[in-house]
């Protein structure tokens, strides 16, 4: 069995773990429709994706 050959202190077990924290989802702001979407994402209500028809729109 694995043992640690000294104890790791509060200060450096958070350091190590500043870089697991969850970033926040980044929405903007639709051009056409004014509505909120992710980037990088089809708008599913029109079904527009960066000027062009992808998919049928939701109705």
């Amino acid at each position: 069995m694995a043992v640690p050959k000294s104890k790791i202190s509060n200060s450096r077990r958070g350091m190590r773990r500043a870089h697991d924290k969850l970033s926040a989802i980044n929405y903007v702001e639709d051009k056409d429709s004014g509505e909120l979407r992710r980037q990088h994402h089809i708008d599913l209500k029109s079904g527009m994706y960066r000027g062009r028809q992808v998919i049928a729109p939701k109705d």
